[in-house]
């Protein structure tokens, strides 16, 4: 198993993120040994959402207009409605995933995040999968569309709902864990 402990993840969310697609990944990822940053629009606490109802907020790290993406090794885009919705209008989040992208690091979005994807221009010829109403557009946008709990095709790994978290975020830290870099002696 690599250590983790030199692995940069990134994690971009605001106002609206569905809390246990934030929360358990982060908590999975920190558990590994991966640092884990938090970037939102502001960096004032952002509000979590139990599916309808509130639930608790986070205080991002940094803003998004703040990012070198260069500096972090992989991207978690967690759902919920509003989040992903209010994300894919901000030019610099959908910059940050095409960048990236660009570089072929891993890119991991559940529920409503591949929105972002979809907005990015990042799924086409790519199987990937998510909350049944974000369907339509990527497949819309030329992703290959499947059923299951998770979807890993090349850099990008997505998911369908909270129920999948176990598997997205096993799906995550082994893709961190084949481009682990060891640090030099």
């Amino acid at each position: 198993m690599a250590d983790l402990s030199h692995t940069r993840v990134l994690i971009v969310a605001t106002d609206g993120f569905e809390q246990s697609e934030l929360f358990e990944p982060r908590q999975a990822l920190l558990d590994a040994g991966v640092q884990v940053t938090l970037a939102s629009l502001k960096t004032d606490p952002i509000q979590g959402m139990q599916h309808d109802k509130k639930g608790d907020t986070i205080t991002p790290d940094t803003t998004i207009d703040a990012v070198d993406t260069g500096s972090f090794d992989a991207l978690v885009l967690p759902g919920g409605v509003m989040n992903p919705d209010t994300l894919r209008m901000q030019d610099r989040a959908v910059e940050i995933v095409r960048e990236f992208a660009r570089d072929g690091k891993t890119i991991a979005a559940i529920c409503h995040g591949p929105w972002l994807l979809v907005e990015a221009d990042v799924v086409k010829g790519k199987t990937v999968t998510s909350w049944p109403s974000v369907r339509t557009d990527l497949r819309n946008a030329g992703g290959d569309v499947v059923d299951r709990e998770v979807a890993v095709d090349g850099n990008l790994i997505t998911s369908r709902n909270p129920d999948d978290i176990p598997a997205f975020n096993k799906a995550v830290i082994d893709a961190l864990q084949q481009v682990a870099v060891e640090p030099a002696e």
